[in-house]
């Protein structure tokens, strides 16, 4: 059998999400149905993770085992033909037969962009808010997500994930002419974690709390203390390392 390693990329303001569910469009639905046709087989598409209803992808991994062989260059090309404009194929390669694209990535790396000033450019890939926000302020606070923690502060209350410990490597904001970015990368996210990182991240540069607001709500383990989710259009899943 062949492992084939796909890298893609999407705008996810149509799809309900990557993953397949009943009665709603989505990504992984879009790829494994365009799959199905081309290798005359039913695929079964792994994706190294879930991202919600209406969040981005630049860097999303997905992998799919077949007894075909195929010409990676020409595939491409018909694979991208088949699917919707706003779902492209970067990259196929072929990979060890163990491989799977969710269970062996060892980092995760989001970004979440806001822009300041009305933009029709990016009004379907950034938040928009005029505040001044203070950079090192954001910062500070971002210092206190490094390392082991329980997120369950961070996650969606009906979240089926019974493994709440999540390992964060970095996280930062740095400002690019009209835009704020935050990056934060970890070993894994829960649902709807990255936006209720962010939320409570400006919450508490607007109302200048100071680091324990933070620790606080990590030590409470009650979604309700955390603030409310950033819009989920301004969030990307930007790269998967293995």
């Amino acid at each position: 059998m062949n492992n084939y390693k796909i890298t893609l990329s999407y705008d996810g303001t149509l799809y309900a999400g990557w993953q397949i569910q009943k009665n709603a469009v989505t990504v992984q639905q879009k790829i494994s149905d365009a799959l199905s046709v081309l290798l005359k087989e039913k695929v079964n598409l792994i994706g190294s993770g879930r991202t919600d209803s209406g969040v981005h992808a630049i860097g999303q991994v997905a992998n799919f085992v077949t007894g075909n062989e195929l010409d990676l260059y020409r595939f491409t090309y018909s694979l991208n033909s088949m699917l919707p404009r706003d779902i492209a194929i970067k990259k196929i390669e072929n990979v060890e037969e163990s491989f799977n694209s969710r269970f062996d990535a060892r980092k995760r790396s989001y970004l979440y962009f806001i822009v300041k000033n009305k933009n029709p450019f990016w009004d379907k890939f950034a938040y928009r808010n005029g505040r001044n926000f203070d950079v090192n302020y954001l910062n500070r606070m971002c210092r206190c997500f490094i390392g082991e923690n329980n997120f369950t502060s961070f996650c969606r209350t009906r979240s089926e994930t019974e493994n709440k410990i999540c390992f964060i490597y970095d996280a930062f904001w740095r400002r690019q002419n009209d835009f704020l970015i935050f990056k934060i990368e970890g070993s894994r996210f829960l649902h709807g974690m990255v936006r209720a990182i962010t939320g409570t991240i400006l919450n508490a540069e607007k109302n200048n709390l100071d680091e324990s607001y933070i620790k606080n709500i990590l030590i409470s383990r009650n979604r309700e203390a955390a603030s409310e989710s950033v819009p989920a259009h301004g969030l990307f899943l930007y790269k998967v390392k293995y």
